[in-house]
């Protein structure tokens, strides 16, 4: 480098000489500038990723391993389903859609059920072997879940209607195993559904 003094040239020569003494005694704080440097960059690009993923996680969808019967015929345990969260945003949750939805018990997790009924609507709260059918209605804001497997589900019928709120996502895909790859049976409870 050159440099451009304005109190004499002899002083400027100097600090050149200095400067590139420097460099030749302390290679290793080239390097670790380098590092540093290259350190910094790979670690802006993966916040940067991050924040993109997330995005895409929190408003477009994710992937979900499903476990447990309660879904059983249409879902089964292991079962991987994409669950898109555009629906939700947009409040176009409707009847017999299969959502992902936080669990009114634990927070920390994920229930997978069908919507049977949304705000307004009247539902059988009755077990399918009940001799007496009594009914209730779906409060605003909130909406009622089954599991397919009425036999083996905790649901709505145990703890009432969830809010809104409480929904990820609607499934729309299964993923795997991939010999039931594409979109999802109708409700084998169709009766159910009013």
């Amino acid at each position: 480098p050159t440099f451009l003094c304005a109190t004499g040239g002899q002083s400027c020569i100097q600090v050149d000489q200095a400067l590139h003494a420097t460099s030749e005694l302390f290679p290793a704080a080239e390097m670790l500038h380098s590092l540093v440097g290259k350190s910094l960059g790979f670690i802006g690009y993966t916040i940067q990723y991050g924040c993109i993923a997330h995005c895409a996680f929190e408003y477009v969808g994710e992937f979900v391993t499903c476990s447990g019967p309660s879904m059983e015929p249409t879902i089964t345990n292991r079962d991987v389903v994409f669950s898109e969260r555009v629906s939700r945003h947009l409040y176009r949750i409707e009847k017999g859609d299969i959502v992902i939805a936080k669990s009114p018990f634990d927070p920390k997790m994920n229930i997978c059920k069908r919507v049977i009924g949304l705000e307004g609507d009247k539902v059988c709260i009755s077990g399918p072997s009940d001799s007496f059918k009594t009914h209730t209605y779906v409060p605003r804001g909130h909406v009622w879940l089954e599991g397919d497997n009425l036999q083996n589900s905790t649901d709505s019928r145990s703890y009432g209607s969830i809010p809104y709120a409480l929904i990820r996502g609607r499934v729309c895909l299964k993923l795997w195993p991939p010999h039931n790859v594409g979109l999802l049976n109708e409700s084998p409870n169709d009766g159910r559904i009013v």
